[in-house]
């Protein structure tokens, strides 16, 4: 059975689709009068364009912002947990463990800031998270062509398959029993980011090895779940590249 096409839009994401050929690529709309397209172009060669206005490209994408390029291609690839274990290392790994995030533009930016960050892989839940919509991969901005998408059915029984493997578990939360930067990110590591309003849900949280937060000091008490992401990805980015530097 073939999987039906999907969107890619926005410069950005249907660059990175082109390049990365991760998935099959159909069919390349761009605006006639664009500019600034010659790389996409580049990177299509082979692949049928098609020169089209700019109401056309409004009505495929329901008025977002494309940005003059709209790619049809194959659904963004997913794999099993254990299927890429199969394949992998721990030494030196980073993956971040999604827990109900509901929000498709924080689920594009915590992949946007894991891809920049050296993450190997996304595990997210199949149930009750939200999905990898063109509205999320344009937030993405093409980092999701450079992600493994580990799609799961539980995450408390894919925590445990992580630690199997030489993974620990490090959950994001307010209470956390240890600032950020007292956690050893050198190793193995998955990163637990909870849902937006609610956080990390009971089990998931008693499945972590250590509970790290963010300090916040001034009279906002939280902050958005990909923000804390992005600032815990990168604080995991600069301890990996002082170690390295050693």
């Amino acid at each position: 059975m073939t999987s039906r096409p999907t969107l890619v839009f926005g410069r950005n994401p249907v660059l990175a689709c082109l390049r990365a050929k991760k998935r099959p690529v159909h069919q390349l709309f761009l605006l006639d009068s664009g500019k600034g397209l010659q790389d996409i172009l580049d990177a299509a060669a082979g692949r049928p364009v098609k020169l089209v206005d700019r109401r056309t490209l409004d009505n495929m994408c329901g008025g977002a912002n494309h940005q003059g390029a709209i790619l049809e291609a194959g659904p963004l690839p997913k794999l099993s947990l254990e299927a890429w274990l199969d394949g992998q290392s721990p030494e030196g790994g980073l993956v971040v463990l999604l827990d109900s995030i509901e929000d498709p533009q924080n689920l594009g930016a915590i992949a946007r800031s894991a891809a920049a960050c050296g993450v190997q892989a996304l595990v997210h839940p199949r149930d009750r998270s939200a999905t990898f919509t063109p509205a999320a991969a344009k937030v993405a901005a093409g980092a999701l062509e450079y992600l493994h998408v580990l799609e799961v059915t539980n995450l408390v029984r894919a925590i445990g398959a992580l630690k199997d493997a030489g993974y620990w578990i490090a959950g994001l939360a307010a209470e956390g029993d240890r600032m950020l930067w007292q956690a050893d990110f050198t190793l193995p590591t998955g990163l637990v980011v909870g849902n937006e309003g609610k956080g990390m849900r009971r089990l998931v949280r008693d499945k972590c090895d250590t509970l790290v937060r963010i300090p916040i000091s001034g009279p906002i008490t939280s902050l958005n779940a990909s923000v804390s992401a992005a600032i815990a990805l990168y604080e995991c980015a600069r301890q990996r590249d002082a170690a390295e530097n050693r």
